[in-house]
């Protein structure tokens, strides 16, 4: 695959490049900031190579390209765009096409995303549009768009998670083989390995949130490390020592956003020529003071209540509560609320080096394969059929953006089967408590990084042939072939 031709095709697209105003990637997506988009730009997108899918966010157009092959295509198009704006700078006026120059040139380079037929197949069954748009606007609320802003801090921590965790979940089966393997300097060093992510993670969060919220990111970092400090073991405030690390990532978010909007604060208030050494000082002060004697306690309360509520609804509840979680997190994401759960998952993993709700709600995507191979089928429109045998493979990997807005949910019925099989699937991995040593990914690969991977798979398996029977029973409206 050339990855430097999708950039191309892509950039092509979307350019030229003042039209750009920022790229961004996470695990699957290439996330574009656009001046101007439009809809012949989604569809001509649609059908370009490698393009698993496109998700207009409102303020962020996102293109799925999937785990791995999104960071090869970033890197070329980050390339591309940077070439591109080096030739049309702002003295250079006269080189850079006006609207009238590029629109032309974006819809010769793509002659086959954007003829007519192609363009109501899509809209009909490739993109599932009219429901998200609906989706979108009643999803952009403030409460929501802050639960996004919260999981985006998280995202760049995810490939840490994944390796930390791929490790711990082979080396939890190896050790149950061998138990003798477990004594060796090899299985140690990777056990630390494996780990290491937890060491680290204060930092990680403390930086990102203080980006993610404006201030200076790394003085977020050291106020997460003081959080974690052990030295905070040999301080007495209150007749009782403190406790390292208390409250985990909640405390750290806290003390994180608290900074940041000190750190502003103080810059109005502070003269100029005494900004540069007395705002940091006093953000980072004032900071750990109120970290220390309030947030700390009360991200500790807040932990002590997550921690409690996700392993007693599952231990109490078994299989009911695991069917309740995997048949309603499909609507959780399309609401935006699903945004909530990845401190949870983070906090979880911090607390017990295991989460047991990503298990439960990766089922949802697996009733998804289910349900879309029901339509696979039953369907008679080949253009439907090609959809679903292009993402079939990538949702079974855990990529589950291309079978949602491309099959399920405009078909609709085939969505509800689709959570049939997710409850179905998260009934058994609540019933066996399942845990998984990371997040981020889900699908098949997620089993290696569980701690009882034939359960996982049973409950995997158990969601796909769900999803198959609930959606062959419900039925669908088969769209019609297009002449």
């Amino acid at each position: 695959m050339n990855y430097d031709d999708i950039a191309w095709q892509v950039f092509l697209l979307t350019g030229p490049a003042e039209n750009i105003q920022s790229v961004t990637h996470c695990m699957t997506r290439l996330r574009l900031v656009l001046r101007h988009k439009d809809e012949a730009m989604l569809t001509g997108l649609k059908k370009v190579s490698g393009v698993l899918g496109v998700h207009d966010a409102g303020e962020e157009l996102q293109i799925i390209f999937g785990p791995g092959r999104v960071d090869r295509v970033t890197d070329a198009f980050t390339a591309l765009l940077s070439r591109q704006s080096a030739v049309n700078t702002p003295d250079e006026a006269d080189n850079e096409p006006d609207a009238a120059e590029s629109q032309p040139l974006k819809a010769s380079t793509a002659p086959a995303a954007t003829t007519t037929k192609m363009a109501a197949k899509s809209a009909k069954v490739g993109d599932g549009k009219a429901l998200h748009e609906k989706i979108r606007a009643k999803n952009a609320t403030p409460i929501k768009l802050l639960f996004k802003r919260i999981a985006s801090i998280f995202i760049p921590l995810i490939p840490a998670f994944i390796a930390c965790g791929l490790i711990s979940g082979t080396l939890n089966v190896v050790g149950k083989a061998d138990p003798a393997f477990t004594q060796t300097a090899v299985y140690q060093l990777l056990a630390i390995g494996g780990s290491t992510v937890f060491w680290g993670m204060n930092l990680f969060v403390g930086y990102n949130a203080a980006k993610e919220f404006g201030g200076t990111p790394i003085l977020g970092g050291i106020l997460g490390a003081l959080l974690a400090h052990p030295g905070l073991a040999s301080v007495n405030l209150t007749g009782e020592p403190l406790v390292p690390g208390r409250g985990g990532v909640i405390s750290v978010l806290l003390v994180a956003a608290l900074a940041a909007y000190l750190e502003k604060g103080l810059k109005r208030v502070i003269p100029e020529m005494f900004s540069l050494f007395l705002t940091p000082l006093f953000t980072f002060l004032i900071a750990e003071t109120i970290a220390i004697c309030i947030l700390q306690p009360l991200g500790g309360f807040l932990s002590d209540c997550i921690g409690t509520a996700a392993t007693s609804a599952i231990g109490s509840g078994g299989a009911v509560t695991g069917f309740i979680l995997g048949g309603t997190f499909l609507p959780m994401v399309m609401l935006g609320i699903h945004q909530t759960l990845t401190p949870i998952h983070a906090e979880l993993l911090a607390r017990y080096g295991v989460t047991i709700l990503l298990p439960v709600l990766a089922m949802a995507g697996a009733g998804q394969v289910g349900a879309s191979f029901a339509v696979y089928c039953r369907t008679k429109n080949r253009f439907l059929k090609k959809t679903i045998a292009s993402a079939l493979p990538v949702g079974i990997m855990g990529v589950g953006e291309p079978l949602i807005y491309g099959v399920t949910l405009p078909l609709g019925k085939p969505f509800i089967g689709a959570c049939i099989g997710g409850a179905c699937g998260g009934a058994v991995q609540a019933q066996f408590m399942v845990g998984a040593a990371t997040l981020g990914i889900s699908g098949l690969p997620l089993a290696a990084a569980t701690d009882q991977i034939p359960i996982y798979l049973l409950g995997l398996v158990t969601a796909y042939i769900g999803g198959f029977i609930a959606t062959w029973l419900i039925g669908f409206d088969d769209p019609p072939e297009e002449k």
